[in-house]
């Protein structure tokens, strides 16, 4: 069953953050036309997946779309995070998501959402096929493309434990764990990265014990203290400093965030464990001190096999004692894709341009694409970023971003844009642009970034996964 064609100027596929914050910033610069295409039935994305108890990392001001702030903007007045910007939960992320989507997009006639639905191409034609009823529309795209689904994370609930599980193992996703019937005597929470970290500290704050906690951590991770995120211009020029000043000082990646840790900007769970891993999620204090508590780490490589008495590593055995639950929170997150230009004949590619912050990313996307005629143009203003692994990679996102961030920011128009825009990290409202503060951190930003970004790029380790084309 086909159902008539739809017409267009573009074709967004994936109504997750990335994909909704390039629609809102094109609607908002172009008179166009968007057919917004996602597999699940409302906007969003892993958000509808994801634990119950999850939180943003960063601040909710970090998060979203440009044209509506997520949150109010407030600090938090009670609670370990007194103080620091509010962090939106993930209940607050899908009715945001949701008022957007119904609000502004559809409600304003120049999006139409096509929920439960799968696209595919058929040779030269876009075609859409409802989940639920099984009918096929064909797209007519007028301009666009545009895949909003290249960075898309995995998540627990939705990806498999990546080890073997023997028939009758106690194995659940993290986000089982508020769903328990019973409690287990020991909970054995296997992952390095931001869930197995916030699935511990959950725990603890609903009085588990630490020592019924086992962690199993193939690597250890670097983290950002959240205290040096934050939507202060002081803040955010602090923190590009003390990276310029950490990297030129430094010998080896290793060495730069060692040298980021001493200066309060990095934190890791062991002092005495080089971490060889640097997706650098934020951290509250707090939440380390957590962290430290669990002593019964076991770091003998990836989980290659669970049984019930058992868990079987790349470097030995560990016993799994009677009545524990192992908690899956293995997923790798973040995806690692090649390295391609953001415009290419055939479609336009969401990715990073800056060091991180995805939403940012995909509006100034959006925005340069409304209003730039060029694809060579839009290419050398976007050039696509990677997200990091490894500290080597990390430092190569910060040289690319800086670049990128030369690039767009020498256009007055984009510049001014980025200014106004509430996703901007380095985002300095007028208000502040004579701050004592602010201008102190500035001035030690200009002072050390020359050095710092000349000693970045030669440490820089390119990701293994980049393109050539890039």
């Amino acid at each position: 069953m086909a159902n008539r064609p739809l017409e267009t100027d573009y074709l967004v596929v994936g109504a997750g953050a990335m994909g909704m914050a390039f629609t809102d910033a094109l609607i908002d610069h172009a008179d166009v036309h968007v057919v917004l295409v996602d597999r699940r039935h409302a906007a969003g994305g892993h958000w509808h997946d994801a634990y119950p108890f999850v939180q943003l990392h960063q601040a909710s001001l970090f998060y979203g779309v440009a044209s509506t702030v997520l949150g109010t903007g407030a600090e938090q007045q009670r609670g370990p995070e007194t103080g620091l910007q509010e962090r939106a939960r993930q209940s607050e992320i899908v009715a945001y998501y949701d008022d957007i989507l119904h609000r502004r997009f559809v409600g304003s006639g120049r999006v139409t959402f096509l929920g439960g639905s799968e696209y595919r191409a058929d040779g030269s034609d876009h075609v859409v096929t409802s989940l639920v009823s099984g009918a096929t529309t064909r797209i007519d795209v007028r301009r666009r493309l545009v895949d909003a689904t290249y960075l898309s994370p995995t998540v627990p609930a939705t990806t498999p434990p990546p080890f073997g599980v023997a028939t009758d193992t106690p194995v659940v996703s993290v986000g089982e764990l508020a769903r328990l019937d019973a409690a287990p005597s020991d909970y054995v929470i296997v992952g390095s990265g931001k869930t197995a970290t916030d699935a511990i500290c959950w725990l603890l704050t609903n009085g588990v014990s630490p020592q019924r906690v086992v962690w199993v951590r193939p690597r250890d991770p670097w983290m950002l203290n959240r205290t040096t995120v934050q939507p202060d211009p002081a803040v955010a020029f602090a923190l590009v400093a003390d990276t310029m000043a950490a990297a030129a000082d430094s010998a080896s990646p290793d060495e730069v965030f060692v040298r980021l840790e001493e200066a309060g900007v990095m934190m890791r769970v062991d002092p005495q464990v080089a971490p060889a891993m640097a997706k650098t999620p934020t951290l509250g204090a707090w939440e380390l001190d957590l962290l430290r508590s669990v002593e019964r780490v076991v770091r003998m490589g990836h989980v290659r096999n669970v049984t019930d008495r058992e868990i079987v590593l790349d470097r030995g055995t560990v016993p799994l004692a009677a009545g524990s639950l192992v908690v899956h929170c293995a997923a790798s997150g973040l995806r690692y894709p090649p390295i391609v230009p953001l415009w290419e004949p055939d479609s336009i590619r969401l990715q990073t341009i800056r060091a991180g912050f995805p939403c940012f990313c995909a509006a100034l996307a959006g925005y340069v694409e409304a209003t730039r005629d060029d694809d060579r143009e839009r290419n050398r203003l976007c050039p696509p970023n990677a997200l990091p692994d490894r500290p080597g990679d990390w430092l190569w996102m910060q040289v690319r971003g800086a670049e990128a961030t030369r690039s767009y920011g020498a256009e007055p128009d984009i510049a001014a844009w980025a200014n106004g825009c509430a996703l901007n990290p380095a985002r300095v409202e007028p208000s502040r642009r004579d701050d004592p503060d602010v201008v102190a951190a500035a001035a030690r930003l200009a002072e050390q970034t020359e050095r710092g970004l000349d000693r970045m790029a030669a440490l820089a380790v390119e990701p293994v996964w980049k393109s050539s084309r890039a």
